[in-house]
């Protein structure tokens, strides 16, 4: 029922896309597409808190680690900071020799110009011009008609050829944009394009990129993949072109959006790590790429620590990840329901490692993702982790965080069903102790010392490794940080904390403290807990007893002994 504040009829559906042979439904994607990252550009643009120099860098270095090759890295025409970043990249030589940056200008001359000014000295790039070519964008914004704004377009693209001629040493590759592609007719998107590539004249051999955006998601993603191969039929020279998609998500179906592209022609796709981006964010590249993985793809990126990709992203950007995000939150590869874990059980005893992946309600094998099978499974009873929970509380001051009751609740479960009943608070203290706390063997802390400057703290910590005595030391933002980065600097691990609490246990001269840490260890996920008299003491005999169960920690004797050497 239509309302004066809820009114469907204000709004019509999109106009369906005739004059083109649809093939794309027959079609499977059956090899990953070009990936270029918007992260640092369209990304940042779209944050309450803009980026930080340093933060820029750690998204940078995470971006190049995980093998992608074309990063759109700012708008250094219109921001000083992107300017600047511009500069660094290619002073500081932080450029790989395979991977192109892509810059974000608008088709003003001015603009052109200080771009190709940031850029002097890259070896390669993608210089990439943009318009709007929309009906709204022509009749409400501009006031042009048809030729006008293709006039833009072409002046742009001119402008971009003969600026690039000023600096012969980089290999340049043009990109251009007809903005809002999803709300333009989409013979006129072909007529523009046709346009600037007569004035680019890329062959074959150099091909120019045409990228369709859905910069606002007016319709399903059926229709913007009759759009792209609509698109890929009428456009002159096709073979002399990249089609790339930047699909937007106001609808929800950005990632489906540019899959479906995909099956329609496009060669490129142009997205973020966890979807960032304006109003609802950019297409995911995380999750299309694990969608191309689950279907016998091989995406062509290292997504096997998504651990580290959640922490830097959820760091550099201040959004946190949602618990049910696509193929990596915390919470998709659990099963609550008991006939869920039941089927999970029977095919994971089935299950061989000479066969293909088919496990009941698993699509893929989260091993796979740096995910352990004692999440996969957890009891969610009464009598399950809640109950375990309040005894240890109630007897002993312990409070658990919710990722150590999911690993432990299995541990109690085993063990009533050995016991054959009832377990007391006693056995159940016993259990996280003997499983959680490791903290002396094989590598024990002996002593630290602490020293502050500004927001940093050095650490110099001594250890004792199976009777042998070392000293590390390390810098960071807080004690604990410190401490990964000195066995990180001694051992080379990539070590990354996942999740961390503490609390207070006792009152007056009894007062001690409770530290739980779980770390991500080259790639594996492992607990670790710790009592001491403060919390900071607490905290490092936790990061401690994690290494230890991780079975990493003798590698601090072993990089002693390389030392020696």
């Amino acid at each position: 029922m239509a309302s004066a504040h809820f009114n469907h009829r204000k709004y019509q559906p999109v106009e369906p896309v005739t004059g083109f042979t649809r093939t794309w439904p027959d079609r499977r994607v059956t090899e990953a597409p070009i990936w270029a990252s918007v992260d640092l550009r369209d990304g940042n643009q779209a944050l309450l808190e803009p980026m930080n120099v340093a933060q820029k860098q750690r998204l940078w270095h995470l971006l190049v680690k995980l093998g992608i090759k074309e990063i759109e890295i700012g708008f250094p025409s219109a921001s000083q900071p992107d300017y600047d970043f511009t500069r660094w990249l290619i002073e500081e030589n932080q450029i790989p020799d395979d991977v192109r940056v892509q810059v974000l200008v608008q088709a003003r001359e001015e603009l052109i110009a200080k771009t190709f000014e940031a850029l002097k000295g890259v070896k390669q790039a993608v210089v990439h011009v943009y318009n709007s070519t929309s009906r709204i964008q022509r009749e409400r914004v501009f006031g042009m008609d048809r030729d006008a704004i293709k006039s833009i377009a072409v002046q742009g693209a001119g402008w971009v050829k003969e600026y690039a001629e000023k600096y012969p040493d980089t290999d340049w590759t043009f990109q251009y944009s007809p903005e809002s592609f999803t709300s333009t007719e989409v013979d006129y998107a072909v007529e523009v394009c046709d346009a600037v590539m007569a004035v680019w004249q890329p062959t074959p051999e150099k091909r120019c990129i045409l990228n369709l955006p859905t910069t606002v998601e007016v319709g399903p993603p059926n229709h913007f993949a009759d759009q792209v191969e609509y698109f890929c039929q009428h456009l002159n020279n096709r073979d002399s072109a990249i089609i790339s998609v930047h699909t937007h998500n106001d609808r929800g179906g950005a990632v489906a959006s540019a899959e479906l592209a995909l099956m329609a022609g496009a060669d490129r796709v142009e997205g973020t790590l966890l979807g960032n981006g304006e109003r609802t964010g950019n297409m995911d590249i995380v999750t299309l790429a694990i969608n191309l993985y689950s279907q016998g793809v091989d995406p062509q990126l290292d997504l096997s620590n998504p651990d580290e990709i959640i922490q830097t992203c959820t760091e550099c950007t201040g959004l946190p990840i949602h618990p049910r995000h696509p193929w990596i939150g915390e919470l998709v590869y659990t099963a609550f329901s008991g006939s869920h874990q039941d089927a999970i059980r029977k095919s994971l005893k089935q299950q061989h490692e000479d066969e293909p992946w088919q496990v009941a309600y698993l699509p893929i094998d989260p091993a796979d993702l740096g995910r352990d099978y004692q999440a996969v499974i957890r009891v969610n009873s009464q009598s399950g982790k809640g109950g375990m929970t309040f005894l240890l509380e109630r007897d002993f001051g312990i409070s658990i965080p919710r990722w150590l009751q999911l690993e432990l609740a299995p541990l109690v479960q085993k063990k009533s069903e050995e016991q054959g009943g009832e377990l007391d608070s006693q056995v159940i203290h016993d259990l996280l102790i003997k499983h959680f706390v490791q903290d002396t063997s094989p590598v024990s802390l002996e002593g630290y010392r602490i020293e502050r400057s500004g927001d940093n703290e050095t650490l110099s910590a001594d250890i004792q490794v199976e009777g042998e005595s070392l000293s590390i030391a390390g810098k960071g933002k807080g004690a604990m940080a410190a401490f990964i980065n000195a066995w990180q600097t001694r051992t080379g691990l990539a070590i990354h904390v996942v999740d961390y609490a503490e609390h207070a246990m006792g009152e007056g001269s009894d007062v001690a403290a409770a530290a739980y840490v779980q770390l991500n260890v080259d790639g594996q996920r492992v607990s670790g807990m710790a009592v001491d008299a403060d919390t900071v003491s607490a905290s490092l005999k936790a990061v401690v007893s994690g290494l230890n169960r991780s079975g990493q920690a003798t590698q601090l004797t072993d990089s002693a002994a390389r030392q020696q050497a």
